[in-house]
C-alpha cells in the first residue's frame, strides 16, 4: 500500500535522535560545508539496532532494526517496518534533530512494541559513546540504545529480497505474505547477469556493473499473469532495472536508484534458505 510521508510525534523526533551522530573524521570542517559535525563519527554507516533498555528491562530489536545518517545530516530509522526521517545537526556528542517525517504503515505487534520501548527509551538528549563497533545512546534517565555496526554485504552473490518501491519522494512497501516464488528478489552473478523474480515472473537479464553503477540489458522473464498487486509490483521493479542506474550497499541494504529517482530498496538474505530460481533461456 502506498504511504505518504507525514509528521510524527515528539517521542518519534526523539527516537530519530540514535541516527544523527556525526561524521568521519574531517568531513565537516571548515566553513561553507553540509555535513554534520561531531566528536562520535558514525556518520554514513549502516548500524544494527541490537536492544533498547528503559527503566532496566532489555528489550531484544526484531530483525531488520536498523538506523543511518547521511553525510549532509539526514536521519532515518526503520525497526522494520515504519521508515522515518528528520534533518540532524550535532554538537559533540549532543543531537538535535528538525521536523521529523515517517511512513505510516501498520506494523505486527511485536515490532510495534519494541518501536513503543524504543520511542520511551529516546525521549530527550541523548549522549553517543561509541566503542570500536558498537555504539550506545544513552538518556539522561540512563535509558539506553545498543547498536552495532553493520559491514556491507556483497552485491555480487548475495540473494536480494526487495522490500520498498521508491518513486520521488514516495514509498510502496511490497504486498506482505507472498507465497515463496512470487517473492520479488535479486540475485547478481559473477558471469554479469542478474536472476530472480519482479514479483509475479521469473526475470534474468545482463547487469554489468562499473563503480556505482550497474547497467542493465533486456529482461527475460516468464511472463506470467497474477493479481493486481502483485503486477504492480512487478512493472515497478521492472522499472528500476531499466538501463543504467545507480546503487549503494550499506550494510544489509542494496538501493538501485534509476531515472526519475526510480527505484528499489533491498534486504540481503540467506541464500541457503531461499528456494532457488531456474535460469530463463533465450
Amino acid at each position: 500500500m502506498r504511504t505518504q510521508r507525514m509528521a510524527v510525534s515528539v517521542s518519534a523526533l526523539a527516537l530519530l535522535t540514535l541516527a544523527a551522530c556525526g561524521t568521519e573524521p574531517g568531513s565537516g570542517s571548515g566553513d561553507g560545508g553540509d555535513a554534520v559535525q561531531s566528536d562520535v563519527p558514525v556518520t554514513g554507516v549502516a548500524w544494527t539496532v541490537d536492544s533498547v533498555t528503559v527503566g532496566g528491562k532489555k528489550t531484544e530489536a526484531p530483525e531488520g532494526s536498523r538506523m543511518e545518517i547521511d553525510p549532509k545530516g539526514r536521519a532515518t530509522v526503520s525497526f522494520g517496518c515504519n521508515q522515518i526521517s528528520a534533518d540532524a545537526t550535532v554538537k559533540g556528542d549532543r543531537v538535535t534533530l528538525g521536523k521529523p517525517v515517517a511512513t505510516q504503515m501498520a506494523c505486527d505487534e511485536e515490532t510495534g512494541t519494541v518501536e513503543q520501548a524504543a520511542l520511551r527509551a529516546m525521549d530527550g538528549d541523548l549522549t553517543a559513546k561509541l566503542s570500536g563497533e558498537k555504539l550506545t545512546l544513552t538518556t539522561e534517565g540512563g535509558d539506553t540504545l545498543a547498536l552495532s555496526e553493520e559491514k556491507p554485504a556483497d552485491l555480487v552473490g548475495t540473494r536480494w529480497a526487495v522490500k520498498s518501491l521508491l518513486s520521488g519522494e514516495s514509498t510502496v512497501s511490497v504486498p506482505a505474505g507472498l507465497p515463496p516464488e512470487r517473492t520479488p528478489h535479486l540475485t547478481f552473478r559473477e558471469d554479469g547477469t542478474v536472476e530472480g523474480n519482479s514479483g509475479c515472473s521469473s526475470l534474468q537479464a545482463k547487469a554489468a556493473v562499473k563503480g556505482d553503477t550497474i547497467t542493465f540489458g533486456p529482461v527475460a522473464g516468464t511472463r506470467k499473469m497474477c493479481p493486481k498487486a502483485e503486477m504492480d509490483t512487478e512493472r515497478a521493479v521492472l522499472a528500476a532495472l531499466d538501463g543504467t542506474v545507480t546503487y549503494t550497499v550499506k550494510g544489509q541494504t542494496l538501493t538501485l536508484t534509476g531515472s526519475g529517482d526510480q527505484g528499489i530498496t533491498a534486504q540481503a538474505a540467506d541464500l541457503e534458505a531461499q528456494p532457488k530460481t531456474p535460469r530463463q533461456h533465450g
